[in-house]
């Protein structure tokens, strides 16, 4: 279990799947993370995915969304790729911000990461401001990076994290 300053964060189970995808399931989540028509599912593969080690946050004891992270395990290109959705009910209180830190500093910390990158939609603006608040910077765009529920290509952004630049 991490802790950060108001989050928590523990591996998620099978428990917390209904949650996690009751979650992905509100419109505001769902236009960025989409997952399908079974979102319940999509948060089963997740959890079941070897590669991927997916945490439940929680805030005054609820699960308010998860963070996951993945490492790239070529040597010479080592780093940790983040993603993260919340709840819109908890929205700007800080607590994706919190969840981030805690976690970069745990991958800083017990697997000895340097870096760190994260790739919004270019149009989440939101998203882009709150990962740059923790200390993330834009690279470049990813043009026609993922195909959105209108079947149409949309652009990303890659955003990367030293640890140096991690933001208290």
């Amino acid at each position: 279990m991490l802790r950060g300053r108001a989050v928590t964060l523990r591996p998620a189970t099978a428990a917390d799947v209904p949650v996690l995808a009751q979650i992905r399931a509100d419109p505001e989540v769902l236009r960025w993370w989409r997952g399908g028509v079974d979102l319940t599912e999509a948060v089963r593969a997740d959890l079941g995915d070897d590669d991927l080690h997916v945490y439940a946050i929680e805030h005054d004891g609820r699960v308010v969304g998860a963070i996951q992270w993945y490492a790239e395990p070529d040597p010479d290109y080592r780093h940790a790729s983040l993603d993260i959705f919340l709840d819109p009910a908890v929205r700007g209180a800080g607590l994706g911000g919190d969840a981030i830190r805690t976690l970069a500093r745990h991958l800083i910390d017990e697997y000895g990461h340097h870096r760190f990158t994260i790739d919004p939609a270019a149009a989440n603006s939101a998203a882009i401001r709150a990962y740059a608040k923790v200390g993330f910077r834009p690279v470049g765009v990813l043009r026609r990076y993922e195909r959105g529920a209108d079947g149409r290509w949309h652009d990303g952004l890659l955003m990367d994290l030293l640890a140096d630049d991690l933001a208290d």
